[in-house]
C-alpha cells in the first residue's frame, strides 16, 4: 500500500472541504452525480476520498455535481 502524496491528499482535502462548506454528505453527493450520469457507490467514493486517489476529471463532475464553480488553492 502506497502512502498518498502531498498532491493526493490536498486534492482530497480541497473536495472534502467543498463538500463540507456545501453541506453534503457523501451520499447526497452518490445523488447528485447520479443526476448528472456518474454511476458511484457511496463506499467508493468515501474510500476515494479516504485514499485521495482519484482523476481530475472525477473531481471536476463531483465539483460540478454540487454546484461548485471555483475553487480556491
Amino acid at each position: 500500500m502506497t502512502e498518498k502524496t502531498d498532491w493526493e491528499m490536498k486534492a482530497a482535502n480541497l473536495l472534502k472541504a467543498e463538500l463540507k462548506r456545501k453541506g453534503v454528505t457523501y451520499a447526497q453527493l452518490v445523488e447528485k452525480l447520479a443526476a448528472i450520469g456518474v454511476d458511484e457507490k457511496e463506499v467508493n467514493v468515501r474510500n476515494k476520498l479516504s485514499r485521495g486517489k482519484f482523476t481530475a476529471a472525477y473531481f471536476i463532475q463531483c465539483l460540478d455535481a454540487i454546484g461548485t464553480t471555483e475553487v480556491r488553492l
